[in-house]
């Protein structure tokens, strides 16, 4: 491959000529921790790194500066990794990385050696996975490092910005949520009106306001019949994530329900139990799995967008939970989602429902596709900055 000028081919790909190639051991010191999982405390005083992602806490410290942390073995074995400058504790399974020479930025160096060190881990063992990290594994790593000290604090910093905006729409993501469902306890029970609604709400099962199941298929199903088909793990609360094309070349063994516009699929057995889906695609040949029980709304009487949205709330939530409790294979049937009771208002108010609720998912939409443009981003801009093929001045 011909590298571009300025540029030169190493050990670690290609790399601008005047940064160098280097071995961790020769830039920092690598420690094991003293301490087991049990010696974590709740609430303690400082943070205390195990083989997980979740930082434990714990009331000691044996370190007291800035440090880069990852998992020994276990699941999170080339996966995990930790940034702290502070006092904090880790256990004897968890490699720390400290002491930097004052060449290496310590937050740079977190960033390539948690954007590399899986690959090494893997390219060493013929194995699907990795049991446990050696010493040596982190000590002879060679990483790509900027010929000073400055570029790499750029580099850090720009890609520290992105975290920090990315943490900010978490948190805010995380906000709407939760007012999200204080308005849905509110207003599904009545407890809060939206203007210019009164009158008392009644109590009804949805099978007296809804049709359930209402469209199967079945043996008259013809020859070569194509569809588009959902399965309980093509949903993720509300969201339709996959679906696949398939073909009946003779008539279906079982029963699957099909599917029309409005239609809202309750999912029947655990563990996906909040597989719930609002289905609105105005397209034919849509069929779901007999995992789902489907509630047909009746025109007029009964807003889908109103039902819907009472799936995730904790009245119809408890109803489910009862049903299931003692039970040996965890699932409800149709009847069971007939049987479901709702305080139900006049169609209209529960339209006005269905509105406010649909427009505060929009805008969690929103909020969510801009969040995973901005971590596409950062994975963008660590590819481009942690090779040097885009220099910060």
């Amino acid at each position: 491959m011909e590298v571009k000028p300025g540029y030169k081919q190493t050990e670690v790909g290609v790399i601008p000529d005047d940064w160098r190639v280097v071995k961790i051991k020769d830039h920092a010191v690598i420690k094991t921790g003293k301490r087991n999982t049990q010696d974590r405390i709740t609430d303690g005083q400082y943070p205390f790194f195990v083989r997980s992602q979740v930082v434990e806490q714990i009331n000691s410290y044996s370190f007291d500066g800035e440090a880069v942390l990852t998992a020994g073995d276990g699941v999170g074995t080339g996966k995990v990794f930790h940034y702290i400058n502070g006092r904090f504790d880790f256990h004897q399974r968890v490699y720390k990385i400290s002491d930097f020479l004052p060449d290496l930025n310590g937050f740079f160096f977190f960033l390539v050696f948690s954007t590399r060190f899986y690959d090494r881990i893997m390219s060493m063992t013929a194995k699907s996975s990795v049991d446990s990290v050696r010493l040596e594994m982190i000590a002879d790593m060679q990483i790509p490092l900027p010929a000073t000290i400055e570029e790499q604090r750029a580099i850090a910093g720009a890609l520290s910005d992105v975290d920090a905006l990315i943490g900010a729409l978490d948190r805010f993501i995380a906000k709407k949520r939760d007012l999200k469902q204080a308005a849905m306890q509110q207003l599904l029970t009545g407890q809060k009106r939206l203007p210019g609604f009164h009158g008392e709400w009644v109590v009804k099962r949805v099978g007296d306001v809804a049709d359930i199941d209402p469209d199967n298929l079945g043996s008259s199903t013809p020859r070569d019949y194509q569809f588009n088909y959902i399965s309980l793990e093509d949903v993720d609360a509300g969201v339709l994530r996959n679906s696949s094309e398939q073909i009946f070349r003779s008539a279906p063994s079982r029963a699957r329900r099909k599917l029309r516009k409005g239609d809202i699929l309750v999912s029947t057995v655990r563990p996906n139990l909040k597989s719930h889906l609002f289905f609105t695609l105005d397209a034919p040949h849509w069929v779901c799995s007999t995992g789902f029980a489907v509630v047909r709304c009746r025109e007029g009487v009964t807003h889908p967008g109103f039902i819907f949205a009472h799936l995730f709330e904790y009245g119809v939530s408890q109803q489910i939970d009862a049903l299931l409790t003692g039970s040996n294979y965890p699932s409800i049937n149709s009847g069971d989602v007939r049987a479901l009771r709702i305080f139900f208002p006049t169609y209209d108010e529960q339209a006005a429902i269905a509105e406010v609720l649909s427009d505060m998912d929009t805008e969690l939409a929103v909020l969510e596709q801009r969040l995973d443009k901005t971590r596409a981003l950062k994975q963008g801009m660590m590819q481009e900055l942690l090779t040097g093929r885009v220099r910060l001045v």
